[in-house]
């Protein structure tokens, strides 16, 4: 993100300090600057149309190359798919996730909203429309509560076979659950919306495949396979550490990263609990929301950690590393930083099954 700035620090910057950088609109804004701005809603959010358009100069030509190409050796998908998820995937990801909660375009271009989920996301893990119906549609009403489908509520947090049970449920289900609660709580639009980009993006791909089986299967199928393992374990470490007394409280039921390369890289999204505390917040104000708040984060004993973010988090849990993970809790509050021992104990507190 070009022209960050850090906010400045707490009382506290041993500890408590957010000082994650965010993007702040250029004085003087270049021409590239100056033609994003003239079709967003927010000049704040010009870095996703530079993430557009390099993302769209480089993924279409090499996925038509190897449609071209037809057949190919599997060292080529060992080669791009590293490369597509190291460079694009998780900003695409969470650039979705913004324009979701906030449309990017200006209602005179309003139809450019369609590009990153219809055009762009289907080469980047992302079918048409799930991401905002399930994200927007299911998650943020439901809060991670018992009729979430994705709730966390009722495994153990740090046990893989727990995770796995998720994981095999949201894979085989997912969409035919989310269609499902769609009809119990009477939103059709919702419904059509998820199964049109669904069908669409399968009877295409069904469609390629009869072409080149290998490149619908590198370009397209692997992608949202691999996407939806990583959404999983993501969603898994931001609701891991739930408080059963408030299992409905987003500062007790969510997690927040700061200080980390990820928020830097992915449009601060590690600040989870303000983005459930208030869901169509511009990303770019979330560590000043984090800082003003935080007596509000001390009073509700939320779980920050510093310097990671929510996948390091989830492979953690799944290994028992709650060492490390005492070690990247941050104590917000103006007494005595706990002891590692108080600190694990408050974290596995957290992590057990909670009934519906």
């Amino acid at each position: 993100m070009p022209a960050a700035a850090a906010l400045p620090p707490s009382a506290h910057p041993a500890d408590a300090a957010a000082t994650d950088a965010f993007y702040a609109p250029p004085a003087e804004p270049g021409a590239f600057d100056r033609w994003a701005q003239s079709l967003i809603n927010d000049p704040r959010d010009v870095p996703f149309i530079r993430l557009i358009v390099q993302a769209s100069l480089t993924i279409f030509p090499i996925a038509a190359w190897l449609f071209w190409l037809r057949t190919f050796p599997a060292w080529f998908a060992l080669l791009y798919l590293p490369a597509l998820f190291l460079t694009f995937v998780d900003r695409f990801i969470l650039m979705l996730h913004n324009t979701s909660h906030r449309p990017l375009f200006k209602r005179e271009f309003a139809l450019l909203n369609q590009y990153i989920p219809w055009v762009l996301g289907p080469f980047l893990g992302e079918t048409p429309e799930a991401y905002f119906v399930h994200h927007v549609g299911m998650h943020h009403p439901e809060n991670n509560l018992a009729a979430d489908l994705s709730t966390t509520m009722p495994y153990q947090r740090d046990k893989f076979t727990h995770f796995l049970h998720y994981f095999a449920r949201f894979m085989t289900l997912g969409i035919v659950d989310l269609a499902g609660y769609l009809t119990r709580t009477k939103r059709p639009a919702l419904r059509r919306r998820l199964l049109r980009g669904e069908l669409t993006f399968w009877a295409v791909c069904a469609l390629l495949a009869l072409y080149s089986w290998q490149a619908t299967l590198v370009v397209f199928v692997a992608p949202v396979l691999i996407v939806r393992f990583l959404m999983m374990c993501g969603n898994w470490g931001q609701h891991a550490f739930i408080d059963a007394e408030a299992p409905g409280n987003c500062y007790r039921n969510s997690l927040t990263c700061i200080d980390s390369r990820y928020n830097r890289r992915c449009f601060n999204d590690g600040y989870h609990i303000g983005h459930h505390v208030r869901a169509n917040m511009h990303w770019t104000e979330m560590p000043g929301e984090f800082m003003k708040n935080r007596a509000t984060y001390v009073a509700e004993r939320a779980i920050v950690f510093r310097n990671t973010d929510f996948f390091i988090v989830w492979l953690l849990l799944m290994t028992g590393q709650f060492r490390t993970l005492a070690r990247l809790y941050v104590h917000l509050g103006d007494d005595a930083r706990p002891s590692e021992a108080e600190i694990i104990a408050l974290l596995q507190s957290r992590l057990r099954p909670i009934a519906g």
